[in-house]
């Protein structure tokens, strides 16, 4: 059962052409599945599949378990999902506080404040019909915008093109970190139960413990090695701020890129998850960095997004499609199991263990065939 949520006739490149920097051109090359996508994947079935457009990009979702909501921020603005019925709730594009409706990162805080990161349109805030937007004249470090984590004592970070903040809402404050980071172009963020923050840069990952800060690169072991004897990817924002962009191919072929962190996740056993360009994905264990790519049974090994389950199994997007790690076995799901777009932007796993999963063109909420037979909630 395919659900059509909405389509926006919203023109991107319009809303962007404002500003002196361009917003990352969105990946439209369909990859070929995997041979770990033709392995039997266990008891996980595509339940809906929903559409928001066939060029509307899914980038992050996030849940709201005091509203029951699924948040998802698109290329073309934020859906709120009522999880009970998987109906749609509300739509936010500009008209509705939206500085730009390309919205990359989605987080929800401790007070389910509703973040917005968004691709030229700085940060935006929401709840309960009110909204606050942050632009570098308030403090923020810049108008790209692109992840969010949170500290114990309330105090939210951003990650931005240009360092990250950290923004203290007793005051209202930012601080702007910049030459401590290993690269300035903060693509993802993670706090451990220490309160160290970890980010997921274009050159490698830094960690800063509130005093001291560390970083990693594929030298310290970061990343794994190019079995696929990839092109090396030369795309990087250092002196290409004008044209940069997150198009991960080269001719026709992915490529190869291992300090280029897409994404970052602590897991409830403090270790913390990378996922490169490339590189497949890194778990710094506190000693050092364990790799898996697409030998060890990862679906592609450009890793976009991370997500963990109640269960402590690891839901990884990719560029070839969905792999789940339960820790010693991978699965893997593309297109052929009901995906929409073999590149997987973004997974969120909901609290009874349901995956949603935001690719090119819509969501696909995924669950386990003997679960969904046994609670009735089989198409």
């Amino acid at each position: 059962m395919r659900l059509l949520f909405v389509i926006f006739a919203v023109s991107l490149l319009a809303a962007c052409s404002d500003s002196p920097k361009s917003a990352p051109k969105a990946e439209v090359v369909e990859v070929k599945e995997s041979p770990q996508t033709q392995v039997p994947a266990d008891s996980w079935v595509v339940i809906d599949a929903f559409e928001v457009g066939r060029d509307v990009y899914v980038r992050s979702m996030a849940v709201s378990a005091d509203k029951n909501s699924l948040w998802v921020g698109t290329s073309s603005g934020v859906h709120e999902v009522n999880l009970t019925n998987q109906s749609l709730r509300n739509t936010f594009t500009r008209a509705d506080g939206l500085a730009n409706e390309y919205v990359f990162a989605l987080f929800i805080d401790k007070d389910d404040h509703k973040w917005f990161g968004t691709n030229g349109g700085g940060a935006a805030r929401y709840k309960d019909g009110d909204w606050k937007v942050f632009f570098p004249m308030h403090g923020l470090a810049d108008y790209w915008v692109y992840s969010f984590d949170q500290q114990a004592d309330g105090k939210v970070w951003i990650g931005t093109w240009a360092g990250a903040n950290l923004w203290d809402p007793a005051t209202g404050k930012f601080i702007t970190y910049f030459d401590e980071l290993v690269n300035e172009w903060v693509y993802g963020l993670g706090v451990d139960s220490k309160q160290q923050v970890w980010f997921g840069t274009e050159g490698g990952v830094s960690m800063f413990d509130g005093k001291t800060w560390t970083a990693w690169t594929h030298n310290d072991g970061l990343g794994a090695a190019n079995d696929e004897n990839l092109p090396i990817s030369l795309n990087t924002g250092l002196g290409t701020r004008e044209r940069h962009d997150l198009n991960v191919m080269t001719e026709g072929q992915s490529t190869y890129n291992p300090n280029y962190i897409f994404s970052i996740h602590v897991d409830k056993y403090d270790q913390i998850w990378a996922g490169t360009w490339g590189a497949g994905v890194s778990r710094f264990d506190g000693e050092k960095w364990n790799n898996y790519n697409s030998k060890d049974g990862l679906a592609g090994n450009i890793v976009y997004s991370i997500a963990e389950a109640d269960d402590g199994s690891m839901w990884f997007g990719t560029n070839k499609g969905l792999s789940r790690f339960d820790g010693e076995h991978w699965y893997s799901y593309g297109r052929k199991d009901g995906l929409l777009s073999e590149h997987v932007y973004t997974v969120a796993v909901l609290p009874d263990s349901e995956v949603w999963v935001g690719t090119r063109g819509g969501v696909t909420r995924f669950g386990q065939a003997d679960v969904q037979q046994d609670s009735g909630k089989a198409e």
